[in-house]
């Protein structure tokens, strides 16, 4: 059970932040008048127009209001109702999304891959290619990856284009979900474009709402014949804003100043701080890599109860094994940090552990 402390930051999920003083300002800035409805206004083409700056090339993006409909949508514009997605089987669209890749695409299956450290590894992935029986079993027809992963690694240019190649090698599309995407920049220290269409990414949902805005995601097509008809599916899939330069807005708050890679720093840098600290803690084991904005730790379970019980709100059932999730997000301070990590240092001294 959870006891909220009002006002306090947790490490539960960077979808419980507030929304950063730049959308709410630019929400403002353009609530004034009227504009043409549909994504059919300036803010909305100066928002695409600089996405494609960021990305080094012409591409198309569309703006949604949440991941799971932008993953749902972006796969399915590449696939027939006989196909199939591989993901990892820690991948969002394989356990967190209620099979809305199916439900908005009827007929698509999910089939799930192994890796390590929540990666797909190539071998792995090429045994699911090649392994579909024609006309029998749903075929390959998107290869879906996550970054940084659902267990807080990062896939690095050459891990993607390697994983590209076998894909592309069997005419199969690629899809980066990307809630995480800034934090998988600003921890990779690679560009958008080589973390996605130079590597052969085909299509990409840019995480908005875990850094910083109050929703919304961007899906991003590089193969641009994709997407000519995905206004369509934004449509039948209720994802089509009448007021959609309110969420374009948001984007262009943390696009034109430069804050979405400086506030998904700050989030992998409190990460970084958190996990260095959890790391002089005897009893507390760290199963995987900090390489975003996400610590993962076993802690005793007596010591997950007395958290809980002094108010701090995390996940403590995430991931192979088990363990807890602790998420830093665009707010998190040094002082969240600090406090979190004495408490659990005492209640491990104090022989919760």
């Amino acid at each position: 059970m959870f006891f909220l402390v009002e006002n306090r930051r947790h490490f539960a999920s960077d979808n419980n932040a507030g929304i950063c003083p730049e959308a709410i300002a630019a929400i403002a800035r353009w609530n004034t008048g009227h504009v043409p409805a549909y994504g059919s206004d300036s803010v909305t083409v100066k928002a695409q127009s600089i996405i494609q700056d960021i990305f080094e090339t012409d591409c198309s993006s569309y703006f949604v209001f949440n991941g799971t409909a932008a993953n749902s949508l972006a796969v399915g514009s590449f696939c027939d109702r006989q196909d199939a997605v591989l993901c990892h089987r820690y991948s969002h669209i394989e356990t967190d999304e209620c099979n809305a890749p199916g439900f908005l695409n009827p007929g698509l299956k999910v089939i799930a891959v192994e890796g390590t450290k929540g990666k797909i590894q190539p071998d792995l992935l090429n045994a699911k290619l090649a392994g579909s029986r024609e006309i029998h079993a749903s075929q390959p027809r998107v290869l879906s990856l996550t970054n940084t992963t659902e267990l807080g690694t990062l896939y690095r240019p050459q891990e993607i284009g390697q994983l590209c190649e076998l894909a592309k090698g069997r005419n199969v599309a690629v899809h980066v979900d990307g809630a995480r995407f800034a934090n998988a920049v600003a921890s990779s220290r690679s560009s958008p474009a080589e973390l996605s269409w130079k590597a052969g990414v085909d299509v990409l949902v840019f995480g908005g709402t875990k850094n910083g805005l109050a929703f919304g995601e961007a899906v991003i097509f590089f193969e641009k014949h994709a997407s000519k008809r995905f206004l369509y599916r934004m449509k039948q899939a209720g994802q089509l804003a009448s007021k959609l330069r309110f969420l374009a807005a948001q984007w262009l708050g943390i696009l034109e100043n430069g804050r979405w890679i400086s506030y998904a720093e700050h989030a992998n840098a409190m990460a970084r701080r958190l996990n260095d600290l959890l790391r002089t803690i005897p009893s507390v084991e760290i199963p995987f890599p900090c390489e975003g904005n996400a610590v993962f730790a076993h802690l005793p379970e007596p010591v997950v109860t007395g958290l809980h019980r002094m108010g701090w709100r995390f996940y403590s059932d995430v991931g192979p094994g088990g363990g807890s999730r602790l998420m830093c997000s665009w707010d998190t301070t040094p002082e969240d940090v600090d406090q979190f990590g004495a408490d659990i240092r005492r209640l491990c001294n104090d022989g919760y552990a």
